[in-house]
């Protein structure tokens, strides 16, 4: 049996067979699909159908993100699996990759970002916020073409649980592998949302005409 169960996902906004586009919220460590529900309200909404996946026990994998992969399995298995899940049951239902975005927080955005790297296909847009890939840095990544998949890595320089480094990184990392990569690096230390993350994300969903 799963870790995660999909069943425990909240459904919002426009049901799906009427939806023009969908949006994957994934909340961080220690949240709830609840929590990050709420970012919805700063997003547009007509026409869109929402998912927020809730993880067990609050989490999506035990370690810190750079911890070697091994140390946070089978939990990192599950939540890409449901991500996985998740996007064949919307294009099941008639909405096109294209009109799908991703958004993590927190380790939530290390898992957002993970999943494109291990299931490349041309979403909408892939958004890491306070975020990085998950793996120690030299972790071997697929040999895959992101082809120009709009991605948003952002964070604080002084973020206390995403050391910056490991954004940077992870920046360079899909640009080599192809994906169109806007990168944030905002002053202090705020482990946070920030407005221009909002606003990034805002301008792809109201694309989808």
């Amino acid at each position: 049996m799963s870790i995660h169960q999909i069943s425990n996902t909240l459904r919002f906004g426009t049901p799906l067979k009427e939806a023009r586009g969908a949006v994957i919220l994934v909340h961080g460590r220690g949240a709830s699909a609840e929590d990050i529900a709420g970012l919805a309200d700063v997003l547009p909404q007509e026409g869109i159908a929402f998912f927020a996946p809730d993880a067990t026990q609050g989490t999506w994998y035990p370690q810190r993100f750079f911890m070697p992969l091994a140390m946070n399995e089978p939990w990192l298995s599950s939540g890409l699996a449901l991500l996985h899940e998740l996007v064949q049951e919307i294009t099941a239902a008639g909405v096109p990759l294209d009109r799908i975005g991703l958004a993590g927080f927190s380790q939530g955005g290390c898992l957002a970002l993970e999943y494109l790297v291990r299931h490349p296909a041309q979403l909408s847009f892939v958004v890491g916020m306070s975020s990085a890939l998950v793996g120690p840095e030299g972790t071997e990544r697929p040999a895959v073409d992101l082809k120009s998949v709009p991605v948003l890595v952002a964070c604080s320089e002084r973020d206390p649980h995403i050391p910056l480094e490991f954004v940077k990184s992870s920046v360079q990392t899909l640009k080599g592998m192809g994906a169109d990569v806007t990168s944030h690096i905002f002053p202090g230390g705020d482990h946070t949302v920030f407005q221009e993350e909002v606003d990034w994300v805002s301008g792809r969903m109201k694309a989808w005409v």
